[in-house]
């Protein structure tokens, strides 16, 4: 599906003002006069009112709707275009972005003229519905229809205090039209960097309705991986706070749309009550804008998008330095978020989230499953153990998912006993495994069920433990979800027996539909149906997941995957390091963090010499090293890589 524009005919027209041909329309309308032509685009059509004039959906021309545009009957009016992104000359029958001399054929498609490439083939999308687990559902009509009935229930439960489902839908009717207002079609990207806080859901709910593309990013990211990823999704309009933990984002962004021609719009929250930048727009002068529109339910529906259209791009670091841009779409995140409702949360309907809404983790149970199941979602913007434990008490929390690290911290709060924990019923925890002394004592503190879980934003949460396992199985990755399945296979790719290690492989109904980057590097990660996690694994007789080791050269902090290669390429503009890898080095609590080995190139730097530059660079503070290492060369390969498995041994073996 590619956006387009909204633009209006009477009886007494007989074209489309775009002249681009469509099969649909050629049928409907064969006095039309269609223009041969090789550019794609679809078109649609709906009555207006009860009068005879019909709105046409182009989806090339970028016409912003509005009642001035509602020709009387018998008239039109010349259409108002948009400029052209290129050359900024106005569009028309013969000129567009995608045909505009001045921009790459390849950029225009990021723009607003989106084409996704994905790997979905008919029988692909039949498989899965044959299976039952998709549904072709979409997440708005899920919340509409709860709605309607929930009223005056919490839906969310952040710092601004508690919102409504019956004030929730008013406001996703109001940002919906809002976005439409400035210009958001199908396939438009809209980037979110945002806290854990209400709009992040309402957004994601208004975006989905009008078919356009949600590609949310963490709030700790700076510029440098703000700009590479920009770069790929192309969004025309970026929504974040003023301000994030000491962190002027508003400023970032209005600075970065500078050097990002395709963005439109940078609309700021106001979360601190100060003056936002001049560039930008208030969000609430957006709510304003669609309270104002006169956009009517049915041109809403005419946006409506098909279940297997992209509708979310997500951010995953890799072993390539340059972070892949994951693509799912309707059927593959809802049946994410209901499986884990039905592994995990059956008889659940308060959820709470603290892990960021940018990632898959955030996304799916703490946007999606909690409104699947018709509940409420309690926000922490950052985990604090402490605050975790008096929510619990407080508003009755049934279940809650987080990385390792977030069990351990709970249960280490002082006078935790002294806290009504007895609604907590399941805590979901993933990133790395659980160590079985922290399971001995969440066993012997905690009443809920903890469940181990293993997955990738391009698989979801994959393998869940099930709440009535055994203690022994805790200690594992968990099991494949319902439809799901998992495999170990040797180099070759020929399956193993239980209990050999090999490198593990997942499909199923869970599996992205390609990354943004194209179908080679999608299709370079499956074999024979089955992607390729870049996981080591066991798979014992049941069908438990043991991770054993990784052979992607990456780092998970504490959950948090850790651009090895963004960091070492930084890192080689150190004028004092002549050569440089980043390894995981073991670490009590975190599982994980990142050590750095150098070659020096004269003096060898100090480790705060390191953080000092990597800050300077405006690399995300999570991924600095938090530990140094000097050689005087570095273990290689015949070929000439560095041989990072020999260095990991070396940081992590006793001094």
């Amino acid at each position: 599906m590619v956006p387009g524009c909204i633009t209006w005919r009477c009886s007494a027209v007989q074209r489309c003002h775009c002249s681009l041909p469509s099969a649909s329309a050629q049928q409907s309308l064969p006095a039309c006069g269609w223009q041969t032509s090789s550019l794609p685009t679809r078109h649609g059509s709906l009555p207006v009112g009860d009068r005879s004039e019909t709105a046409f959906w182009c989806l090339v021309l970028q016409l912003r709707p509005s009642s001035q545009l509602i020709p009387t009957a018998g008239t039109v009016q010349n259409p108002v275009l948009e400029p052209c992104r290129g050359c900024q000359r106005g569009r028309s029958m013969t000129h567009s972005d995608l045909t505009c001399p001045t921009i790459d054929p390849a950029s225009a498609s990021k723009v607003h003229d989106m084409f996704f490439e994905t790997t979905l083939t008919t029988a692909n999308i039949e498989a899965n519905r044959t299976s039952g687990l998709w549904q072709d559902t979409h997440l708005f009509d899920s919340f509409a229809e709860k709605a309607a009935h929930l009223g005056d229930n919490p839906l969310v439960i952040d710092v601004d205090g508690v919102l409504s489902w019956r004030k929730a839908a008013e406001q996703v009717d109001e940002l919906s039209r809002g976005l439409i207002e400035l210009g958001v079609r199908k396939g438009t990207v809209v980037q979110l960097q945002l806290p854990n806080r209400r709009e992040f859901l309402l957004l994601v709910l208004a975006i989905e309705r009008i078919g356009a593309v949600v590609n949310p990013i963490a709030p700790i990211f700076r510029s440098n991986e703000v700009t590479v990823m920009s770069a790929l999704a192309r969004p025309s309009i970026v929504i974040t706070v003023d301000n994030f933990r000491g962190f002027n984002l508003a400023e970032m962004h209005v600075t970065l749309q500078e050097q990002s021609p395709w963005v439109d719009h940078v609309i700021v929250i106001d979360t601190m009550g100060e003056a936002i930048p001049a560039d930008a727009l208030e969000y609430d002068r957006l709510l304003a804008v669609g309270r104002q529109s006169t956009i009517d339910d049915r041109t809403l529906a005419l946006l409506r998008p098909d279940p297997n259209d992209v509708c979310e791009i997500i951010f995953t670091s890799g072993t390539t330095g340059q972070p892949k841009g994951v693509m799912h779409n309707q059927n593959t995140l809802n049946v994410a978020a209901e499986l884990w409702l039905e592994r995990v949360a059956e008889g659940c309907d308060v959820f709470h989230m603290a892990s960021t809404l940018a990632h898959q983790t955030g996304y799916l149970y703490g946007v999606r499953a909690p409104i699947l199941a018709g509940g409420t979602i309690v926000y922490q913007q950052v985990w604090d153990p402490v605050e975790f434990a008096g929510l619990i008490q407080e508003h009755g929390i049934h279940a809650s998912m987080g990385a390792t690290p977030f069990l351990a911290d709970l249960l280490d709060v002082d006078g935790l006993a002294t806290y009504d924990l007895s609604s907590f019923t399941a805590f979901v925890c993933a990133g790395a495994a659980i160590p079985l002394p922290v399971l001995e004592r969440a066993r012997d503190m905690l009443p809920c069920t903890v469940l181990p879980g293993w997955g990738m934003t391009e698989t979801a949460l994959s393998t869940i433990g099930r709440r009535d396992d055994a203690f022994a199985k805790l200690s594992t990755d968990g099991v494949a979800l319902t439809g799901n399945e998992t495999r170990v296979v040797d180099e070759h790719g020929v399956a193993l027996e239980a209990g050999i290690e090999g490198d593990l492989q997942f499909r199923g109904s869970l599996t992205f539909i390609g990354y943004i980057q194209g179908r080679e590097l999608t299709e370079s990660c499956f074999r024979d149906g089955w992607f390729d996690t870049g996981d080591r694994a066991i798979i014992d007789t049941d069908g438990y997941v043991s991770i054993s080791g990784r052979t992607k050269d990456i780092v998970i902090r504490g959950g948090e995957n850790i651009p090895v290669k963004e960091v070492e390429d930084v890192l080689l503009r150190h004028p004092n390091v002549a050569n440089v890898a980043v390894v995981a080095q073991l670490h009590e609590r975190l599982g994980e963090v990142s050590c750095a080995v150098i070659l020096p190139d004269g003096d060898p730097p100090t480790l705060a010499d390191l953080i000092t530059f990597l800050d300077e660079q405006n690399v995300t503070k999570q991924f600095w090293p938090e530990d140094l290492r000097v050689v005087d060369q570095f273990p290689m390969t015949p070929s000439g890589k560095i041989q990072k498995y020999h260095l990991r041994d070396i940081v992590n073996s006793p001094a």
